[in-house]
């Protein structure tokens, strides 16, 4: 939908949106991940790709990340000549709205990523939906990229739904990672530069305070 028809959408059911992203029965903070690399050696620069729901406050959420050296808003799944807003808004299009982010593997571990997406980036247990976002688009994905990341994605969502972490299944899905297409400038770094706008008031700063308080040692200010 158009950021005029979300807002609105938004101050019709505030309720609704001030719940966005909230884990569903889950404890205070998810366990670490059994399956992970251990940190690198040296510093270094890999990537990462995970949809969940409007990428406004994913980005927020991971620009605020130890480790994290650029989260870029973006789309995953579909086609180069559908990557649009408008377009992929349809929910036509087979993108999800996704968010890249590059992280330095000898900080912060692709483990302790999933840790973060998982606790409060977004509610896993949501099909084709976050909140009052609904679509396709708004997904809940992991595109990985390589087997190593397939291998510890699908690892720690089957050790999630295993310790019953949330009440509800996850439905997440793990799924190669064929292109990002980074999406236009005026999505990028919109919850710092637009933090009055209600959306945003309202969905996307809780799960930046969520990370604060659940990962101390992970938080840093921007």
């Amino acid at each position: 939908m158009s950021s005029a028809i979300r807002l609105s959408v938004i101050l019709a059911s505030l309720l609704v949106a001030a719940t966005c992203g909230a884990k569903a029965g889950a404890p205070t903070a998810l366990p670490t991940p059994a399956v992970d690399t251990p940190r690198a050696a040296a510093s270094g620069r890999q990537t990462a790709v995970f949809s969940g729901g409007c990428f406004w406050g994913v980005q927020a959420v991971f620009q605020h990340v130890k480790g994290v050296i650029s989260a870029t808003s973006g789309y995953s799944g579909g086609a180069a000549k559908t990557a649009e807003y408008e377009i992929v808004s349809t929910g036509e299009t087979g993108h999800a709205e996704s968010v890249q982010v590059a992280y330095d593997p000898s900080q912060i571990t692709y483990g302790a990523l999933l840790r973060v997406f998982f606790s409060v980036a977004h509610d896993p247990t949501q099909l084709n939906r976050q909140g009052p976002d609904e679509g396709t688009q708004y997904r809940s994905a992991i595109f990985y990229n390589g087997d190593e990341q397939k291998h510890i994605a699908e690892a720690y969502i089957a050790q999630l739904d295993k310790s019953h972490a949330f009440q509800s299944r996850i439905v997440t899905e793990v799924t190669p990672l064929k292109a990002f297409y980074p999406a236009e400038a005026y999505h990028q770094n919109y919850a710092t530069l637009h933090p009055n706008q209600p959306y945003i008031v309202y969905n996307d700063a809780p799960k930046v305070e969520r990370l604060r308080q659940e990962f101390p040692d992970l938080y840093v200010a921007k």
